[in-house]
């Protein structure tokens, strides 16, 4: 019987009841026993510091479509959540909690603080993930992964053992980036650099024993306090008879060598630079190539140290204009000069780095990097959009040894111990009680934990039990895909690529989708500071999950940034309502359980939608595959709204209104909404699945399968496209004219296609009814007193005399064709300029050919229809 259903929806009545369903019924959980074929992503774990933020809806929104898709598809799809530890993050987090409360961590002790922040962990760490079960995320919640939990803990001591054993780990004295607010080391990664208004300042080194004076050039005139070298050019011949002597360093009165070395550049402001191998990492390099002491001169605070002299205990800044002001005095300052340069800030913090020599823990990466750039080259891992491979391949090429100890308490501590009895350093998977060496019971850890990309970087095998052989392992690695943001494609994805093929021997994944980041409707990168962020929280409770899900896949298209809006979410809500319209309109007229009619019983608009829904849900299926989110979006909406909603259910209504034919036309609409919905299920789970068990009666649209079928009625669908094309042409005449549909009007068609000629002889009937026509002929000539409407294959004329005003419409056609005259100077001129062409980027310039061509054929159309207009005064 028909239904009784509620006129309106609201997301907040049914969506947090339907998820809790979906986690009561086990709905997510992947069988590693199953014999369907395995498609797995693991989640690119968000600290368990973080709250939902646009980054993170993007990309859970893609990967739930993937793996929503695939489980219709038929699939057994396993989408491995987790939580990442954060080191840094998540330690300054309860530092300052400490704070607050008037103390610190060295006052409670390593052990207290680590526990403290574990309770803190289990109190606050799940904010995200329930954030995440919000927008909708069908994770397997079961295999939930926490990067320092205990299984994950034992393949990060494997790795590092490992990798040790076989020399690819190595502790070392070597310049890193030192963050002086978090007091740690920081990966090239970490650092972000900005371009900085300085100073270039120009000092003077005097030789020793002569009168010559060196002019060198610094940005940063404290570190000279360290300095043990000035270099020259070995072929410069204004410095090369000096190489070998000494100068004398100025505060300091030491004296440093005047060495040779290729590094200088001879043309870069005076040839002499100054040497400080313990701050600055080039001349870390020129030191170890000329054997050179390496004199720290600021402690891990960026304050001035004892080898500082009279500047010892100064914030290196504060040293910075002291510096300055002494050597004025002395008569060694030249000048300073305003410069642009890149400076390096702490991505935590934004505390400007300090390059420092420090012992340190290295992996040498270029030894694992090969099988990694091997795996792209060779397409065993195929990166989306491809044009990010080259920036892949530029950085694996040039890669750096990579830092891994971190100078903090919480992460994985790294598993080495010092014997204080003979030095021996213990690198094992379990603690050691003993040295193997001499037997002393005095063993002390090393302090430092390790840099949290290094257990993140195992994430693809870690989290289904490596180093045990599991039957998760079995099924679901290598997994299918990755989904990730491209800023992170060295930080992780190259990391676990590395990793995947060095400890697994196979990749990691097959797949690598980078998606583009999401700014404001201006497309400018969203900030707190500009205060254009957009909270999707806030988003979920105004306007539902599936409106702000469809809103991110519709507008995801491959390499192109998303500008978001609230207005554009508002716009798929109307989308959400419109499928609710649709949905109540077929439910309160359709009898439950009646099913599709055979063929015979089918009448041409229904072979036309059965045919576009086949069309429909192929092209989506396809585009999802694709990673072309955008296109699989648009596909469904453009059906849904404009074919099934716009269209058929206006073919059917006649039928609708008559009991002999309701039946077969309802059912025939309840079926094409019912494999619409799964179709639509993946972007818009919820509304999906609340409108399915009300029209079918069964527990979960979840349980469905992915629309297939074999629909085979090319000549019924061609036959109703043109009827639409013409129809829409002749309403889109009375739209331009304001003729009302009460008036009904003659229209002539002129074609040179016998096919379309064919087509609209047998569907003229409709075409009278659908536009309203008093009749509808065909034509050789040019009508009089009618305007026109162009197809591809055809000419639509409509007489207009007597239902309009001639010399209205010809002042508005007039004024229209200024309007369009002025487009085509703007984007013509565009295109004919040629730096303009160089310059801009690839997308614009289509999107201005685009506006170009569309203003050249209304140009025409305008002409045109002035003409014949005119031909009637």
């Amino acid at each position: 019987m028909p239904k009784e259903i509620p006129t309106r929806i609201d997301p907040k009545e049914f969506e947090a009841d339907i998820y809790a369903e979906w986690i009561r019924d086990n709905r997510f959980h992947a069988d590693e026993n199953s014999e369907k074929p395995a498609y797995s992503i693991v989640i690119p774990p968000p600290n368990v510091t973080g709250s939902l933020h646009m980054g993170h809806a993007l990309n859970n929104t893609l990967q739930d479509i993937l793996i929503r898709y695939h489980r219709l598809a038929g699939f057994e799809a396993l989408w491995m959540p987790g939580t990442d530890h954060a080191g840094i993050a998540t330690q300054n987090v309860v530092e300052k909690q400490l704070a607050a409360e008037g103390t610190d961590r060295h006052a409670l002790g390593r052990d207290a603080f680590i526990d403290r922040v574990w309770k803190w962990r289990t109190e606050s760490g799940g904010t995200i993930i329930n954030q995440l079960k919000r927008l909708g995320c069908s994770c397997d919640w079961e295999r939930e992964r926490f990067t320092m939990d205990e299984g994950l803990s034992a393949a990060v001591r494997k790795v590092f053992v490992t990798l040790y054993k076989e020399e690819l780990i190595y502790r070392s004295d070597y310049i890193v980036n030192w963050c002086p607010r978090c007091h740690t080391a920081l990966s090239d990664l970490e650092v972000e650099h900005e371009d900085t208004e300085g100073g270039f300042y120009q000092l003077l080194y005097p030789v020793k024993d002569s009168d010559i004076k060196l002019t060198v050039a610094t940005t940063r005139p404290e570190t000279m306090l360290g300095d043990t070298a000035v270099a020259v050019h070995p072929e410069d011949e204004r410095y090369k008879h000096l190489i070998g002597k000494t100068v004398i360093l100025p505060l300091m009165n030491r004296e440093i060598p005047i060495i040779g070395d290729e590094y200088v550049d001879m043309e870069m402001g005076t040839g002499c630079l100054k040497v400080t191998p313990a701050h600055d990492p080039n001349d870390f390099e020129i030191g170890r190539r000329h054997n050179l002491p390496a004199v720290k001169v600021m402690d891990e605070s960026g304050k001035i140290n004892a080898n500082g002299g009279q500047f010892a205990g100064l914030d290196r800044f504060v040293a910075r204009k002291q510096v300055i002001e002494e050597l004025e005095k002395l008569g060694l300052f030249v000048k300073k000069d305003a410069h642009m340069h890149s400076v390096g800030h702490c991505q935590r913090c934004t505390t400007i780095v300090e390059p420092t020599i420090s012992k340190q823990w290295f992996v040498k990466i270029k030894p694992l990097a090969e099988k990694a750039i091997e795996g792209v080259e060779t397409g065993d891992i195929k990166i989306y959009p491809e044009s990010w491979k080259n920036t892949y391949y530029e950085w694996m090429y040039n890669i750096r040894d990579w830092c891994i100890s971190r100078q903090i308490w919480w992460g994985h501590r790294i598993p080495a111990w010092y014997c204080a009895g003979c030095g021996e350093v213990i690198v094992e998977t379990e603690d050691p009680d003993t040295c193997p060496k001499c037997g002393s019971a005095s063993l002390t850890q090393d302090p430092d934990v390790l840099d949290t990309w290094f257990s993140s970087a195992l994430w693809p095998f870690s989290t289904m039990g490596w180093p045990e052989k599991t039957k998760t392992l079995e099924k679901f690695y290598p997994t299918s895909c990755l989904v990730t943001g491209f800023d992170i494609l060295f930080f992780w994805v190259a990391r676990m690529i590395m990793d995947g093929y060095k400890f697994m021997d196979e990749k990691p994944f097959k797949e690598v989708y980078l998606h583009a980041l999401v700014r404001d409707q201006h497309g400018q990168k969203m900030s707190k500071s500009k205060g254009n962020v957009i909270d999707p929280l806030v988003m979920i409770d105004k306007f539902g999950a599936d409106s702000f899900r469809f809103t991110l896949a519709a507008f995801a298209a491959q390499g192109r940034d998303i500008k978001m809006s609230e207005e554009r979410i508002d716009g798929y809500r109307n989308f959400v309502n419109k499928i609710w319209n649709a949905s109540r309109f077929i439910m309160m007229n359709f009898d439950e359980g009646s099913p599709l009619p055979p063929a015979d019983r089918l009448k041409i608009e229904d072979k036309w939608i059965l045919m576009n829904l086949r069309k429909t849900a192929e092209q989506t299926a396809e585009a999802i595959k694709k990673y072309d989110f955008n296109e699989g979006a648009l596909s469904i909406y453009s059906f849904f709204w404009h074919k099934f909603c716009d269209w058929y259910i206006e073919f059917i209504k006649p039928r609708i209104y008559n009991e002999e034919t309701k039946a077969d036309a309802m059912a025939v609409a309840a079926y094409v909404l019912e494999k619409s919905l799964i179709i639509l299920h993946p972007f818009m789970p919820f509304v999906t699945e609340y409108i399915y068990k009300m029209l079918t009666n069964k527990t979960s649209i979840m349980a469905e399968t992915y629309p297939e079928s074999d629909f085979a009625w090319q000549k019924e669908m061609e036959e109703t496209d043109a009827v639409i094309e013409l129809v829409s042409l002749i309403r889109n005449v009375r739209g331009e004219y304001n003729v009302s549909m009460s008036k009904q009007l003659k229209a002539w068609v002129k074609t040179d296609s016998a096919k379309t000629k064919e087509l609209f002889t047998h569907a003229k009937d409709r075409v009278i009814n659908l536009a309203r026509l008093e009749s509808m002929d065909f034509t050789d000539a040019e009508p009089a007193d009618s305007v026109a409407n162009i197809a591809g294959s055809f000419t639509v004329f409509v007489p207009l005399q007597g239902l309009i005003d001639v010399e209205a419409e010809i002042k508005k056609l007039e004024k229209e064709q200024k309007t369009v005259e002025k487009d085509l100077s703007v984007y013509g001129g565009k295109l004919k300029n040629e730096k303009y062409l160089a310059n801009a980027a690839p997308e614009i310039i289509e999107k201005d050919k685009k506006k170009f061509e569309e203003a050249t054929a209304l140009a025409t159309k305008i002409e045109e229809n002035l003409r014949r207009l005119k031909s009637q005064c």
